[in-house]
């Protein structure tokens, strides 16, 4: 009993704390001070990256990313001691997400970005919240078993994305010859494969994945053997704002320990989602358990 009495004599103390950190996290971050001033924040999200962050069957946008986006969202309303967080919704792609994210028209992007050195001397990534393997989609039909089948050939990337550089890096390495054509977003790439445009789509595995899944005959679509380097996935905004990394980066943390972060993958990647109820059959990796045991935005 006395070891209780004592914890509550403690406990107000520690409320006291909390509060005083609280009240200083808008002053200690220049996001959540923005945040705090205008009772808004600005989302950057993609049309068509299943089930990371994609435009439901209403139009609105729904996925993975923008789970965990709301979670944080309901910590900065507790942190800053709002009663209501207006969330405004901008649409982004791979080529003007990262400079909506640096010019402060987006607080953060619920996508489905890789995290690189590269990218980090621009902005700042969340601890990790997806791996991936950049991996060529094919049709079936066209008989391809793996890259070599696709000397000389047309294939396509999305403008913007990481597959850019993999793809001229295999182009070279393999000397395939290789014409390689960027298209606008993940949308028109996957036009481009099935209208036969192009004789393969790079893009990371989970992805691409989501676009098979959603097509009307998956099955007209192969997935070739070859793999590529572990792209880690996180939640983009402001380079330089260590205060809302850190809010950002616990709330993730204490979903990953707590289990709540396997219900919400789950939900997106090994259950029926809109619009049509495809199940992307998508479980978690080993690289990904590592990640949620032990969280980093560490990069190879």
């Amino acid at each position: 009993m006395k070891n209780v009495v004592r914890l509550l004599g403690v406990l107000p103390g520690l409320f006291a704390v909390g509060a005083m950190v609280n009240s200083s996290a808008a002053a200690e971050s220049p996001t959540l001070s923005k945040i705090k001033s205008s009772g808004a924040i600005t989302i950057g999200y993609r049309e068509a990256s299943i089930p990371f962050s994609y435009l439901g069957p209403d139009q609105k946008p729904v996925g993975f990313s923008l789970d965990l986006c709301a979670a944080i969202v309901e910590r900065i309303k507790a942190d800053l001691n709002l009663p209501k967080v207006t969330v405004n919704y901008t649409p982004v792609n791979s080529s003007n997400r990262i400079p909506l994210i640096q010019n402060g028209t987006v607080d953060i992007e619920c996508g489905g970005t890789a995290n690189d050195r590269k990218r980090q001397e621009q902005v700042s990534f969340s601890i990790a919240t997806f791996v991936s393997q950049p991996r060529w989609l094919v049709k079936t039909e066209g008989g391809a078993k793996s890259a070599a089948d696709l000397k000389g050939k047309t294939i396509v990337v999305t403008q913007g994305s990481n597959a850019v550089g993999f793809a001229q890096g295999v182009n070279a390495k393999e000397q395939l010859g290789l014409n390689i054509v960027q298209a606008k977003d993940h949308a028109e790439s996957f036009l481009m494969l099935n209208t036969g445009r192009a004789a393969a789509f790079m893009e990371d595995d989970i992805l691409l994945a989501g676009l098979k899944a959603a097509a009307p005959n998956p099955n007209a679509l192969t997935f070739l053997p070859e793999g590529y380097a572990r792209i880690y996935y996180g939640l983009m905004f402001t380079k330089g704002d260590a205060g809302f990394k850190a809010l950002v980066d616990d709330i993730l943390a204490k979903q990953m320990a707590s289990g709540q972060f396997e219900k919400t993958y789950a939900k997106w990647f090994t259950s029926p989602i809109p619009p049509r109820g495809e199940n992307l059959a998508f479980p978690l990796t080993e690289t990904l358990k590592e990640r949620i045991a032990h969280p980093s935005d560490a990069v190879d």
